[in-house]
């Protein structure tokens, strides 16, 4: 047997809970997106409060109102806080792909796990918008009957999306053949 280098699919997020944690559940190692997404997340945020505190401090300077800097500092202090928050953000999304189902969580303070079995996906997305591309990742979108099912794994790099749609599109087609 050789020691071959795992693709990115194939290495395992570090499981952070106990085994008694319900979001990391016993058998399933979690994945990690890609950390380009709280590049293409952060410039995203960022693009009004850039657009806001320029013209802002151009009109403090001009009218002299010193009142006009508590808008100028609030803007900076939030576009501080999102430059804090956005790539904890990242770093909480992880995804695993057990025997029967595709297991995706997020969340710090609140955190979330949705489970989709394979037998219940109806078709599988590919979605990169233009921050995406510029970044070379990609979303993974699953569509099952239910409205309310968020099975969305965004900022997995191009090729590891691709590679995950096919594979998940293979496993719903096979789950589907044994009803």
């Amino acid at each position: 047997m050789t020691d071959a280098p795992q693709s990115r699919i194939e290495q395992p997020m570090r499981a952070a809970g106990a085994n008694g944690d319900p979001f990391t559940p016993a058998g399933a190692q979690f994945h990690p997106v890609s950390m380009k997404l709280w590049k293409a997340r952060l410039v995203g945020a960022l693009i009004v409060p850039v657009l806001l505190v320029i013209p802002l401090i151009a009109i403090t300077i001009l009218v002299h109102q010193p009142l006009l800097w508590i808008g100028v500092a609030a803007l900076v202090l939030f576009s501080a806080w999102l430059t804090w928050l956005i790539p904890r953000q990242v770093r909480a999304i992880g995804w695993a792909a057990t025997n029967d189902e595709l297991l995706i969580r997020r969340g710090i303070m609140f955190k979330s796990m949705c489970a989709v079995p394979y037998g219940r996906m109806q078709f599988v997305d590919l979605n990169e918008g233009p921050l995406d591309r510029w970044m070379g990742i990609a979303s993974v979108k699953l569509h099952t009957a239910a409205a309310t099912t968020d099975a969305n794994i965004p900022g997995l790099p191009k090729e590891d999306a691709i590679l995950l749609r096919d594979r998940l599109s293979a496993l719903g087609n096979a789950e589907m053949a044994g009803l």
